[in-house]
């Protein structure tokens, strides 16, 4: 019997996922959590543009460029193909204009509009700060900071202008600090401080881009990369075979997935710790233990207020490496 005329030409099933459809860009996506993530988002349903500048754990090292075919980048994206996903390479630095600019234009061009944002690429020159040197503070702080800056500026200009349109979209930024942000690290004042750089970014962009439809939160990531190859070497040992591995990339991803897609309408200007089964919501500076005199205090009156409210505070979270 000849097949059904109708039944030939029946396109394939939609994607199922909770980011069917939406078009993700994520940066640093080469290797570690940024691989982890592109994976994620593919499976649930998206089109991805992978960005990778193919360098090493502290910047150096050759650098694929845009069209080259090879390097990390290319080779997660063709990970996601060959598990009948969609997505496409970009190799170019996110921490120039340029290279944000032709970022958010390969998702464009590739599929035809952008959805989310994961800001992710970094990378570490860890010293202590008697020993770091200004270019150390100036790569990482240009990575981290200019590297989210400049992507979120460029993907937010297009939002804004679709806003403007009358198409206002249902647009996500997932940017990456790291718990050194929220309470320092011994030996990592550059990344410390870039990281809790980007904890600011996270709230300013959130109050300014709400208008556009743009919803903008940030996690805070414990798991096994490159970058924490040191700085958890006593706890990086992977499990027995069928054992939870804790420390897997993978098991950040679930969560950046869901703050990028439309499930996570509403949340926005939040903080958000993940590591192995646990994820906790940061809440960040709020007032504490207050005292107000209506008039200007001496140095030593408010020497002793000050040690009062001390003794009524919470303690602080103990610097990461503090002895």
């Amino acid at each position: 019997m000849a097949a059904d005329a109708t039944s030939a030409v029946t396109p394939p099933p939609a994607p199922a996922g909770i980011c069917a459809g939406r078009v993700v860009i994520v940066t640093g996506a080469g290797r570690g959590l940024g691989r982890a993530h592109a994976r994620a988002y593919a499976a649930e349903g998206a089109k991805v543009v992978v960005n990778d500048l193919g360098v090493g754990p502290d910047g150096s090292g050759e650098s694929d460029g845009p069209g080259e075919p090879g390097g990390p980048a290319h080779a997660v994206a063709e990970e996601i193909r060959a598990a009948g996903g969609e997505a496409v390479a970009h190799g170019g630095d996110i921490a120039t204009p340029e290279g944000a600019a032709s970022l958010v234009r390969a998702a464009l061009d590739t599929y035809g509009r952008l959805d989310t944002l994961v800001n992710n690429a970094g990378f570490l020159r860890d010293r202590m700060l008697v020993n770091l040197d200004e270019d150390d503070w100036d790569a990482v702080m240009r990575v981290h900071l200019k590297g989210h800056f400049l992507p979120l500026k460029h993907a937010s200009g297009h939002w804004r202008a679709e806003a403007k349109a009358g198409r206002v979209p249902h647009a996500c930024v997932v940017n990456t600090s790291s718990g050194a942000g929220l309470q320092g690290s011994v030996g990592q004042g550059n990344y410390s401080a870039a990281k809790a750089g980007i904890l600011g970014l996270t709230l300013v962009a959130a109050a300014e881009l709400a208008a556009y439809g743009v919803r903008v939160n940030a996690i805070a990531p414990t798991a096994r990369t490159r970058m924490t190859e040191r700085t958890f070497a006593d706890t990086m040992a992977v499990p027995e075979p069928c054992a939870f591995d804790a420390m897997a990339p993978g098991n950040v991803s679930p969560l950046v997935v869901w703050l990028g897609s439309t499930a996570s309408a509403g949340v926005t200007g939040r903080v958000f710790e993940a590591e192995a089964g646990r994820i906790t919501v940061m809440e960040g500076w709020r007032p504490g233990p207050t005292a107000d005199k209506g008039v200007r205090w001496t140095p030593s009156e408010a020497g002793e207020a000050a040690r009062g409210l001390l003794a009524d505070a919470e303690p602080p979270r103990p610097v990461y490496g503090a002895r």
